[in-house]
């Protein structure tokens, strides 16, 4: 029944820290359309880090490889190799403003070389057939002009052949201003991402940004081809259980928050004998039951308990029948 929406409608952003692999799969238990991305990851992880930078489970699909970097071969080297592991997209970070990441010659400061960004993402396509995105901001620093804006576009897709944009609807200051800052404090302007779409029509672009309710990405929707949802989603996870009928029209019963921790536990029994910690998994889930009577109990027992030594599936079942009890009016209100 989703064919004929963009793979951009619904997805959920990449958040440092936040969407691991084990949110990622916690989420996929929460909506079976929306389009989940990675955390960014580096080339240079990708190809000289230790451990394995691209590991994921098969039911996270459809997922996307969220890569950082400047480097138009050691990009399309990492994209090749995501690729061959399955993923179902590659997109570019030129978005995240950290110091961090400006060091690394990657994320929001590439907006200022609209050239090599192309480069990148010509570099990735010529090896792959799975699409390749970016993910931008509206400006940088005193950069912020919408013929900025455009020439950037413009640049990256015509030189790069890139077809798909997600646009976070705000400047980025590079300096002066933390990563949470610059999440906050540069005003959004979604006016000028909706002017962008009409510029280029024959470009699939996506809204970022401050979206807080699926009313609120109906709204975007009906100026863009996708919303990708933050800090919403994974705070207040509940909201997920919505998407798929709001948003892509599947006649699919809304899954309930019990038979969601429930159907958790044969990956939380699967993960706990590779040596995951509960903590690792559990802290994704804290919010799931956010404004339902037995929350608070909730989420203290998880976030007591879950890190001890010999954690199990127990202390999750433990949680659940503080919220259970509490449950059916509410979640059938």
């Amino acid at each position: 029944m989703t064919q004929h929406f963009s793979a951009q409608r619904f997805s959920v952003a990449p958040m440092l820290d936040w969407t691991d692999r084990h949110c990622r799969y916690f989420h996929r238990q929460l909506t079976r359309n929306t389009l989940l991305y990675t955390e960014m990851v580096t080339t240079g992880a990708i190809i000289h880090g230790k451990g394995d930078y691209l590991a994921y489970s098969e039911e996270e699909h459809p997922v996307a490889l969220q890569l950082g970097g400047s480097d138009p071969a050691a990009l399309a080297q990492c994209a090749k190799l995501a690729e061959q592991r399955g993923y179902d997209e590659i997109n570019l970070n030129v978005g995240c403003p950290s110091d961090r990441v400006q060091n690394g010659r990657f994320g929001a400061c590439l907006m200022g070389e609209a050239a090599l960004v192309a480069d990148c993402i010509k570099a990735m396509r010529d090896v792959v057939s799975i699409p390749v995105t970016v993910k931008t901001r509206i400006g940088i620093d005193e950069q912020d002009s919408y013929e900025f804006l455009c020439d950037f576009i413009s640049t990256v897709a015509q030189q790069g052949e890139c077809d798909t944009f997600i646009i976070h609807a705000r400047k980025a200051w590079l300096s002066g201003l933390s990563p949470k800052e610059n999440r906050e404090i540069p005003p959004l302007d979604y006016a000028r991402v909706y002017q962008l779409k009409r510029d280029f029509p024959h470009l699939t672009m996506a809204i970022n940004g401050g979206v807080k309710t699926l009313a609120e990405a109906q709204q975007h929707l009906q100026h863009l081809d996708g919303v990708m949802m933050g800090r919403e989603a994974y705070q207040n996870p509940g909201i997920l259980t919505q998407v798929d009928r709001q948003l892509f029209g599947s006649a699919l019963p809304t899954c309930d928050p019990v038979s969601v921790v429930r159907a958790m536990y044969p990956y939380i029994e699967r993960e706990l004998s590779l040596g995951t910690y509960l903590g690792h998994i559990t802290r994704h889930m804290l919010g799931l039951f956010q404004g339902i009577p037995g929350a608070r109990q909730w989420r203290r027992h998880l976030s007591e308990n879950a890190h001890k030594p010999g954690a199990d599936v127990r202390v999750v079942e433990q949680a659940l029948a503080l919220v259970a009890d509490k449950l059916p009016a509410a979640v059938t209100a």
